[in-house]
C-alpha cells in the first residue's frame, strides 16, 4: 500500500489554489475537471481538523492512563539530574526507598494532568485558518504536532502545573523529595540539593505528551488501519 508524499500534497495546493507545481493525481484532476476544486478544499479541511482531533484524543488517552508514562521508556519521567547523579550514595544512607517512590509519583503526576490537553487542542484545532490547514497539509510528518505544540504549549504548562503540584503533594512525592534533600544535604562534602520539581514534571510531561502526538500523526498519515473514518481515508488515500 501506498501513501501520501510530498508531491501529492502539492497537487492539493494546484487544484485549491491554482498554483504552478506538480500535477497528475488522479484523484483531484477528476475533481478540477469537474469544477470541485473548491468542495475538495472544504473536504481537506474537515478531514485534516478531524485526523487531529482524533490523533490528539488518541495521544491524551495513551499518556493519561495509569503506566501512560511510567511504563513507557520513551517518555517516562526520570529523576532530575541532581538526584539521578546523587542516587547511589542516597541508597547507601537508606533513602532508596524514596529515590524510587520519587520517580513513580512524577510519572503518576503527568498521567493525571494529561486529561487538560483534551480542551487546548480542540480550541487550538477550530481556530485553524484556511492558510494554516493547507500548510499542516502539506507538511512533514509531524507538522499538524508542531502547529498544536505552537498554539496551545503555553497555555497548557499553565494549566499542567498546579495539577502536577497537587498530585505530587497527594502521593507524598514532594514529601518523598524533601526527606531526600533534607538528608542529602546534611551530608559532609556534597553540594545541596535544589530542584524545581515541579517544573521538571510539567516540562518532561509536555516533551512526553507531543512526542505521543507526533507518533500518532504519523500513524494516520502512513498507515491506513490508522484512518478510522470514511473522511480520514477520503483525504489521506484508503492506503
Amino acid at each position: 500500500m501506498q501513501t501520501m508524499h510530498l508531491s501529492e500534497w502539492a497537487r492539493v495546493a494546484i487544484v485549491a489554489g491554482g498554483l504552478a507545481l506538480l500535477s497528475g493525481c488522479a484523484v483531484l484532476d477528476e475533481l478540477a475537471t469537474s469544477g470541485e476544486a473548491s468542495n475538495n478544499e472544504t473536504r481537506i479541511a474537515a478531514g485534516l481538523r478531524e485526523a487531529l482531533q482524533i490523533g490528539s484524543e488518541r495521544a491524551v488517552d495513551r499518556v493519561g492512563r495509569v503506566d501512560g508514562y511510567l511504563a513507557n521508556e520513551m517518555i517516562r519521567i526520570g529523576l532530575p539530574e541532581s538526584i539521578r547523579s546523587a542516587a547511589d550514595r542516597l541508597r547507601q544512607v537508606g533513602l532508596g526507598r524514596q529515590v524510587d517512590q520519587l520517580e513513580v509519583a512524577m510519572n503518576r503526576a503527568a498521567e493525571t494532568a494529561a486529561e487538560e490537553a483534551v480542551t487546548l487542542f480542540r480550541e487550538a484545532i477550530s481556530g485553524m485558518r484556511p492558510a494554516d490547514v493547507m500548510a499542516v497539509f502539506r507538511g512533514g510528518d509531524d507538522a499538524a504536532t508542531r502547529y498544536l505544540r505552537n498554539q496551545s504549549e503555553t497555555r497548557l504548562r499553565q494549566r499542567y502545573q498546579p495539577i502536577v503540584r497537587r498530585h505530587l503533594d497527594q502521593v507524598q512525592g514532594l514529601d518523598y523529595y524533601r526527606e531526600i534533600a533534607e538528608r542529602w544535604n546534611r551530608l559532609p562534602m556534597v553540594d545541596p540539593l535544589e530542584v524545581d520539581l515541579e517544573a521538571h514534571v510539567t516540562n518532561h510531561a509536555l516533551d512526553g505528551l507531543f512526542l505521543v502526538l507526533a507518533e500518532e500523526e504519523r500513524r494516520i498519515r502512513s498507515d491506513p488501519v490508522a484512518r478510522t473514518t470514511e473522511l480520514l481515508r477520503e483525504v489521506f488515500g484508503r492506503g
